[in-house]
């Protein structure tokens, strides 16, 4: 970024546009995906011919073209459990050396897994395990591998707490001291929570089993009959689907390092005709999901911010905005723009309408107070709103997206199978300008 922003200072402007910040770590994710995640599985797969298959398979899941090219933190976490994998299975081969650099390497990936998702234990507990032995013979290993993890640990905090605390006058060493901004453990304070996670939306403990395994595997769950053998790479991704299972609050992007771990521990059917059904199967399987996850699904999140963060606020009349059903809108794509922004999440509807409705209390400048509400078409709810609260309350239709699907919104027990879909099926998000009309 910082490269970015000294060529877009040579064009006279002080301020890199949002949208190219956005589509050059959008650019940044491609590579490292491209050459990280390829070169690990180079690296956890031995034979040329299985290797082969497995970099295939990697690379032809949507999943790798999808997910794996965003800025969300399971990429970056899917990148980490595959390179800590590969450093575990460097120490348990080089058995008669301490392997202090590999060590070290793994002690400073699992300490920046941890401050970028508390989820990363999951995949590591049972895979560290075999180290034990090792650590036994050579204890140096250990002692580095824990040195190396407190001081990424110490500079992770120190990061989030320059970032959580812009404006502070204190010394940094003063602040750390004083009021530190302990990332993993927010994380996991929050996580704990079980009324937290209800805004996000509760799951059944086999959610991940019956879902999110068969939505980012598809026919690639056939091939489990087909593992090679057991590894660190299966170990560790069936560890964690067990272990990720325990929480309450399950979505499939949790188990995204899982895919690669997977793809690279199975084998094709050995039939010629089995293997040619099931690539076809595959290959139908990742056009619909690449598209349907790709383009659609939350798919009008950032070009809604960008258009938001485009408006002057007297053109709008908006000083604050409610997202509600959508992924947590990317504040930094505004720009800069003086917009409060508030993240409904999965908040319920009739809980979002007495927010919504408090916020347009009162008057601005003479002029009924307006506020803005992100919502995709599918939301049903608001659609009742609108029409029972139209004598009192006007909802103007500032921009819309045919591009959005919410398909976290699926609720089959509530509507039946026909009503999620018909209701889901309502592509589109909308923002909404919504105000009271003036008493008389």
């Amino acid at each position: 970024m910082l490269v970015l922003q000294w060529v877009w200072t040579e064009t006279g402007k002080e301020v890199v546009a949002p949208r190219l910040v956005y589509y050059a770590l959008r650019l940044l994710m491609f590579i490292l995906s491209f050459v990280l995640e390829d070169w690990a599985i180079h690296e956890l797969v031995q034979s040329p011919r299985e290797r082969r298959i497995a970099v295939v398979l990697v690379a032809s899941s949507y999943v790798t073209w999808t997910y794996q090219t965003h800025t969300f933190s399971n990429a970056v976490e899917t990148l980490v459990v595959l390179w800590s994998i590969v450093m575990i299975q460097r120490i348990l081969d080089n058995k008669h050396r301490s392997s202090l650099l590999s060590s070290a390497l793994l002690g400073s990936l699992v300490a920046f897994g941890v401050c970028n998702r508390i989820t990363i234990p999951a995949f590591l507990l049972l895979p560290g395990l075999y180290l034990l032995p090792h650590f036994l013979r050579k204890p140096c290993s250990l002692l580095v591998l824990g040195t190396t993890f407190i001081l990424t640990s110490i500079l992770g905090i120190a990061v989030d707490t320059i970032f959580y605390h812009p404006s502070s006058t204190e010394p940094l060493f003063q602040i750390l001291r004083s009021d530190p901004t302990i990332t993993p453990l927010n994380s996991l304070l929050y996580n704990t929570s079980t009324s937290n996670l209800s805004l996000h939306g509760l799951h059944p403990p086999y959610q991940h089993l019956i879902a999110s395994l068969p939505l980012l595997l598809g026919p690639a769950l056939l091939l489990f009959w087909y593992i090679r053998k057991p590894s660190l790479s299966i170990i560790s991704a069936l560890s964690a689907t067990v272990l990720l299972s325990l929480i309450p609050h399950q979505e499939p992007r949790f188990l995204l390092p899982a895919v690669p771990l997977i793809l690279s521990s199975v084998r094709l059917p050995s039939s010629g005709l089995l293997k040619r059904y099931w690539f076809i199967s595959w290959i139908i399987f990742n056009a619909i999901l690449g598209v349907l996850m790709g383009i659609y699904h939350q798919g009008g999140v950032v070009p809604a911010q960008l258009w938001l963060g485009q408006q002057r606020q007297h053109d709008s009349g908006l000083s604050k905005v409610f997202w509600w059903r959508t992924y947590s809108p990317p504040v930094w794509l505004l720009g800069g723009k003086e917009l409060l922004t508030v993240d409904l999440m999965g908040m319920k509807a009739e809980e979002m309408m007495d927010r919504v409705s408090g916020a347009t209390e009162g008057y601005r400048g003479g002029d009924p107070t307006s506020v803005g509400l992100v919502a995709p078409k599918s939301s049903v709810d608001l659609d009742a709103w609108i029409e029972k609260t139209k004598s009192v309350m006007v909802f103007e239709q500032l921009w819309t997206t045919g591009n959005h699907l919410n398909l976290d919104d699926l609720d089959f027990e509530a509507d039946g199978i026909v009503g999620t879909l018909e209701r889901v099926g309502r592509r589109g998000l909308v923002i909404w300008k919504v105000s009271r009309i003036p008493e008389v």
